[in-house]
């Protein structure tokens, strides 16, 4: 008898055929007017992805947004054994000046000693906003990261095996919803006060936070495990592993980005909302949610203390959902942008 099987390297040949023709029937490569004499076979996927992420103007204003704030939050007080430019201590206590007010002036342009101002005890205010941001940062990358992981990776493999191996992770995922989430997070929190305790509050709520995009991801790939591509990888013996990773992955990143971004804004309101009740990041530490919970009834008498955290916890949301938005667009290969 014949071995019908392929030949040795015959996998990655079939493998790229198909990828040639998953991009073209998905539009991932497209046919611009100055590339018309290049062949469309010859155009990189990740330059088109690229050219799409530039030509959205939100996501390119976001990313601005967003660079510049990180530059200017881990630059001006230094982070770790890495001093900053700003000269004060967030921590040490000044004479208070001005009555305390923003000496900030947008024209002509001047810092001033105390550009946001000072609080109750004389800190500058500046210094306070700016370490609150670092740790609000750090905790929605890491919730954001490591959130996406595990969802990315328990919904790929309970969409593509169903069966008990979905019954099973979908019911472990059940169980994770019920938890309440603000009640151990607070405990982990208080629990989290020495050295380390905003690395280890991100950890946990990045452990918890992965239900509802393992449940997306899980949606996607049962459409996607029916396509014609994932029966041909699976008539030529290809790994069920492969085909998660290689194949079906890369056609749910439109949907793993966005919940990317959303579990980071999300993560910021999440770590406010521990900080009013008391549960958040523990002092001497500071982060924006508490410098809101702290200083909540100075609304009135003095509305800077509360403005300045409130503004860069939107402006940090807002960038960063405007970058997840853009990286769908220039992700989903469902996306049509060829002209007519």
């Amino acid at each position: 008898m014949t071995d019908q099987r392929p030949s040795p390297g015959g996998h990655e040949r079939i493998e790229a055929q198909m990828d040639r023709i998953v991009a073209a029937d998905t539009d991932l490569l497209e046919v611009e007017p100055a590339a018309a004499g290049i062949p469309v076979a010859a155009r990189s996927s990740a330059r088109t992805i690229m050219n799409r992420f530039l030509r959205h103007k939100a996501a390119m204003g976001g990313l601005v947004a967003l660079v510049l704030i990180v530059v200017l939050v881990f630059s001006s007080i230094g982070i770790g054994p890495f001093p900053g430019w700003w000269p004060l201590d967030y921590r040490v206590p000044q004479d208070i000046s001005h009555g305390g007010r923003p000496t900030l002036q947008l024209w002509p342009f001047s810092l001033g000693e105390h550009p946001f101002g000072q609080d109750n005890i004389g800190r500058d205010y500046f210094a306070l906003v700016m370490r609150g941001a670092q740790q609000s940062i750090i905790i929605a990358f890491l919730v954001g990261v490591i959130g996406s992981a595990i969802g990315t990776v328990i919904g790929a493999i309970a969409g593509y095996f169903r069966g008990w191996t979905e019954s099973v992770l979908m019911r472990i995922t059940d169980v994770i919803i019920t938890i309440p989430l603000v009640a151990i997070a607070a405990v982990v929190a208080k629990g989290a006060n020495g050295r380390g305790g905003v690395w280890l509050l991100g950890l946990f709520l990045g452990f918890v936070t992965w239900t509802g995009l393992a449940r997306i991801v899980r949606g996607e790939f049962l459409s996607l495990r029916e396509k014609e591509f994932v029966d041909a990888a699976r008539s030529v013996g290809v790994p069920s592993a492969r085909i998660i990773f290689r194949h079906i992955l890369p056609n749910t990143v439109g949907v793993i980005i966005v919940s990317a971004t959303l579990a980071m804004s999300s993560a910021i309101l999440l770590e406010s909302a521990l900080s009013f009740l008391g549960f958040g990041v523990q002092p001497p530490n500071t982060s924006l949610g508490q410098l809101i919970n702290n200083y909540r009834a100075a609304m009135g008498p003095r509305p800077w203390l509360f403005w300045w955290p409130g503004l860069f916890i939107v402006a940090i949301a807002l960038a960063v959902n405007f970058i997840g938005d853009g990286l769908r667009d220039a992700f989903d290969p469902r996306q049509n942008r060829q002209k007519a």
